[in-house]
């Protein structure tokens, strides 16, 4: 059997450069490609073996988060994190928001959730010890 390397979310977004700086700047991601050149409308952002493809389609297609489809999809990706509790204080110190800082929930996750620029929310976490 073959084995896969890694999913990328994919995530509509209202607008490219406002959504790459705030992956960028906010949780320490590069950016791997925008484009096309010229008028980019699509990027791939990585942070070690995560990614996330970003793309603005038409003023009309807007984000739609799975919170707010329905409250029992709160996240739109799960990030798994060897440490939280200091992946937190490194994205505190750049001022990102939390959604929910960091804590112990009722799936036995240690983790936090981020709200991206779009709505998008991630949590980064990994199942308590």
């Amino acid at each position: 059997m073959a084995n896969l390397n890694f999913i990328s979310p994919f995530f509509i977004v209202s607008t490219l450069k406002d959504s790459v700086d705030f992956y960028v700047n906010k949780l320490g991601f590069e950016v791997w490609y925008t484009g096309p050149d010229g008028d980019p409308y699509w990027a791939m952002i990585g942070r070690g073996p995560v990614s996330i493809m970003l793309k603005a389609i038409t003023n009309d297609i807007k984000p739609i988060p799975n919170h707010t489809r329905h409250e029992w999809a709160p996240w739109d990706a799960y990030i798994s994190a060897d440490d939280p509790d200091a992946l937190f204080e490194e994205f505190s110190s750049t001022g990102a928001t939390f959604r929910k800082p960091i804590h112990d929930n009722s799936d036995n996750l240690r983790g936090f959730e981020v709200m991206d620029a779009n709505g998008y929310v991630l949590f980064f976490g990994r199942p308590k010890a």
